[in-house]
């Protein structure tokens, strides 16, 4: 009963698929934003993986044709070039055109990413991105969903770290759950085990970008504080359940928890997912993301310390001031990150215990062997490209959908294949 609620779509897949979302277009995939740091990433990977000439029709595109022309030197990537600027609403709209699907790793989208989600709203092309802006997901729905239905375009936010180990995670968990137990568990809560790497300037970026706009507007300030924020109106939580503030101690294991940055945006995919699908984890399903700082009095004064870190960084970031002089002296800069060595000395672990109604507990584990701003990300989008140019048209329908709810099992197989990712009941 329970396996029937949700997609079956399986298979790591090749390109192309054989039946094609508007297969009358000129490429397959259009990385947009290049140029980037993430995007010359992206561009590598999908050299080393499809290489130039091969099935996968692809090319790049970003505003500067001279840095276009050093990215395809730098990366291998000798495919055709697409000058458009973000705004260019006409130049979008022919990109567009062009591609079966749009790769975007332009950020912050709140800024730069709104034409081009009208452009493939319009044009019915499929689309992928990085963003964790959830105000900006949040407008984008409620402007574009019901054309997005009309033309058949499939947009999948969050392909990245934001949020694809949070919300496959779950979905793996609940799907081994099911076939254990019989049925899902109605409460799961992330734990971050390790992470070596820093977030990436872009996504930095956003982040400034959020909180100025949640400075500006009590309505996004109320978004980020609702977990089921990303929900369609019909599908919202029926209890109140605040992200973790604070340093506390699980209960199960010892250890002390503190408060995960990326929690307020993982927990409304995660949300939104189980929306989308019929809420076949209960309307009152919880879910939960914190850090493990270790046992004791120093993993008590480690959680209280980033736990008060994050409190400051909140605070100070509604402060314009603050703000100016974060982004002119300290933090990295969009396009900026750490050296290729260094991505690939980076890793990432993390946790999900998940706990059914009747009280019996199941515990995945899901890893990543490169620095998860940068390697990790960049890998993460290309293959949920990969995976939404390898659905048939239909499924899913067009909308707005998030990485678990339209590939499921399909992405899974290719992450752990392609992407150094690993999905494993411990």
């Amino acid at each position: 009963m329970w396996g029937s609620q949700f997609p079956s779509w399986t298979g790591a897949g090749s390109y192309p698929s054989g039946v094609t979302n508007r297969p009358s277009a000129r490429h397959d995939l259009v990385v947009f934003g290049a140029t980037g740091f993430v995007g010359q990433i992206l561009c590598r990977h999908l050299v080393d993986r499809h290489g130039i000439d091969g099935p996968l029709r692809w090319a790049i595109a970003g505003r500067d044709p001279a840095k276009l022309a050093q990215v395809a030197v730098d990366t291998g990537a000798d495919v055709e070039r697409i000058v458009v600027d973000a705004t260019d609403a006409d130049g979008l709209g022919e990109l567009a055109e062009s591609t079966r699907l749009v790769a975007s790793t332009v950020g912050p989208f709140a800024r730069y990413g709104s034409p081009l989600i009208a452009a493939v709203v319009a044009t019915g092309t499929d689309y992928v991105d990085l963003t964790g802006e959830p105000q900006w997901m949040r407008r984008m729905i409620d402007i574009h969903q019901r054309s997005a239905e009309a033309s058949g375009a499939r947009v999948v936010h969050t392909c990245g770290f934001d949020s694809i180990p949070s919300d496959l995670g779950t979905w793996f968990l609940q799907q081994q759950s099911i076939d254990r137990f019989g049925l899902p568990c109605s409460e799961v809560h992330l734990q971050v085990r390790s992470l070596r790497g820093g977030a990436s300037g872009g996504t930095l970026a956003s982040m400034v970008e959020l909180a100025a706009e949640a400075a500006a507007d009590p309505q996004v300030q109320a978004l980020l504080e609702d977990p089921c924020g990303l929900n369609p109106p019909d599908r919202r939580g029926e209890w109140d359940d605040p992200d973790l503030t604070r340093a506390v101690r699980d209960p199960d294991t010892g250890a002390w928890l503190a408060p995960f940055v990326m929690a307020a945006v993982n927990r409304k995919v995660v949300h939104r997912t189980n929306a989308l699908l019929g809420r076949p984890w209960g309307p009152e399903f919880r879910y939960q993301e914190s850090m493990a700082m270790g046992r004791g009095l120093v993993g008590r004064l480690k959680a209280a310390a980033v736990g008060n870190g994050l409190a400051l960084s909140t605070t100070f970031g509604r402060v314009s001031l603050f703000r100016r002089i974060g982004q002119r002296w300290i933090l990295p800069k969009p396009g900026q990150g750490p050296s290729r060595a260094a991505q690939e000395r980076g890793h990432w672990e993390m946790r999900l215990r998940g706990t059914t109604p009747d009280g019996r507990t199941i515990q995945i584990r899901v890893t990543g062997d490169r620095d998860p701003g940068y390697g990790s990300s960049a890998r993460m989008v290309g293959e949920a490209a990969g995976a939404l140019l390898d659905c048939p048209p239909g499924e899913p329908a067009g909308g707005f959908w998030t990485p678990a709810s339209a590939l499921g099992d399909r992405l899974i197989e290719r992450l752990e294949a392609h992407a150094g990712l690993r999905f494993d009941v411990v």
